[in-house]
């Protein structure tokens, strides 16, 4: 097997909250800026980070986890991302060592080494036994050093370095930019459409990173894998995609192995399109239906399309958001109900209590998906589930409903991590 290097960083911290996207965003920037090819990777099944990390790198973001993309999908994309960058940077999820894979299971697996980001905002030399614990609690795990975020000037960050062992590399300080703050809602941060202002922040964060001389990302070697073409089992297939404000956590990997398939791919917004294109099979991915009810409730005329490409027996795949909208009624964290496309009996109803959460498997007729939840809200339907997920525990997890050549869940399916299963759910 050949192999390929290239400087690589993980960036994790002791807890989510810590900035792990700022910083990374700001890395991503800063060594842009110096004309460095960078490529950016997000530990785990999150949406919402990769689209800041696509703007402060200027390229594509795709999903790392070893247990839902898998081990050879992981080695794929990274050695496929070496070949074509001068550095890697990947965003670590929670904590360093929270989860099952873990960011850190992820480092020592790939051998990359671990930039600790630590929140210092409330610590002086406590620093410096919390970033000894992050780089001695396991045995054997590549270790960059940390670099302190929320600092309060040059003496904060000067006590905060004379705090570390020897043992421990300072590699850098990020003052507490309150004006760059990446905004927040309740399944994390602000869409990238969204924040018009978004460049400008992502310039300031990086000019505002202290980085040490120290700072030096080591070559990583990643093995290439040998895999080999799907085989074009969806040749000929024209699919039809929502993505908008409303509709719009969709793995670009899943785009990815559409194309590969044979697919030709067309998108559409069903809160500004008031037709539904013409297509084989749609798409209707996650995202914010609930902020959205008034326009997508009065899209009467897309509804309409939708009813009738269903009662067509044409093949429908809505995931979290995208199936939240197919149902009767949707009422929001205010109690305001708006009427739904109808498709799935039952209503919809946002809590301010998260309704699930993690990592999930479903065994269709089609075969074996993994996936992941991640919802503030309920359902209720008289609808029987055609089969129910397995969380990674082994315990119950999310509802899946099929009604004729629909398949509705809250669970966001990772296509990839069972292609011939992804395009039987778009086949007749």
């Amino acid at each position: 097997m050949s192999t390929v290097d290239c400087p690589a960083l993980l960036v994790a911290a002791p807890s989510s909250g810590s900035g792990k996207t700022s910083v990374t965003a700001a890395l991503a920037r800063h060594f842009a800026h110096q004309g460095k090819r960078v490529r950016v990777f997000k530990t785990g099944p999150d949406f919402i980070d990769p689209g800041i990390l696509e703007c402060a790198s200027g390229a594509p973001v795709y999903q790392l986890d070893l247990w839902m993309v898998g081990e050879m999908e992981c080695r794929r994309l990274l050695a496929a991302a070496a070949r074509a960058a001068d550095l890697i940077l990947i965003e670590g999820a929670m904590g360093l060592f929270d989860g099952t894979p873990s960011s850190a299971d992820l480092a020592a697996h790939f051998g990359i080494p671990v930039l600790a980001v630590i929140d210092a905002s409330a610590q002086a030399q406590t620093f410096g036994a919390l970033a000894w614990g992050l780089a001695s609690y396991r045995s054997g795990l590549p270790f960059a050093g940390v670099l302190a975020n929320r600092v309060g000037g040059p003496g904060h960050a000067d006590m905060l370095k004379t705090s570390l062992p020897g043992t421990i590399q300072w590699l850098g300080w990020m003052p507490h930019e309150r004006e760059a703050g990446l905004p927040e809602r309740h399944l994390g941060l602000v869409l990238a459409d969204e924040q018009h202002d978004l460049n400008a922040k992502l310039d300031q964060l990086a000019g505002a990173l202290v980085l040490d001389d120290a700072l030096q990302p080591a070559p990583a070697r990643f093995a290439v894998p040998d895999i080999a073409a799907p085989p074009l089992l969806l040749q000929g297939r024209h699919i039809a995609i929502a993505r908008d404000q409303a509709f719009a956590f969709i793995y670009r990997a899943n785009l990815d192995l559409l194309s590969a398939l044979g697919a030709t791919l067309e998108f559409f917004s069903p809160l500004a399109d008031s037709r539904l294109p013409q297509a084989d099979a749609y798409y209707f991915p996650g995202g914010y239906p609930e902020l959205h009810l008034d326009g997508l409730s009065a899209n009467t005329g897309l509804r309409d399309n939708l009813r009738a490409a269903h009662a067509t027996g044409k093949p429908i795949l809505a995931e979290c958001g995208g199936m939240m909208a197919l149902f009767d009624a949707i009422t929001d964290i205010e109690g305001r109900r708006r009427p739904a496309w109808g498709l799935l009996p039952g209503e919809v109803k946002m809590q301010a209590r998260l309704g699930g959460l993690g990592l999930q498997s479903i065994g269709l007729p089609e075969g074996t998906l993994r996936g992941h939840t991640f919802h503030y809200s309920t359902t209720e339907t008289s609808l029987a589930p055609l089969v129910t997920a397995v969380k990674q525990s082994g315990t119950e997890g999310e509802a899946v409903y099929r009604r004729g050549r629909l398949t509705a869940s809250y669970l966001h399916t990772y296509w990839p991590s069972n292609p011939q299963a992804a395009a039987a759910l778009f086949l007749p």
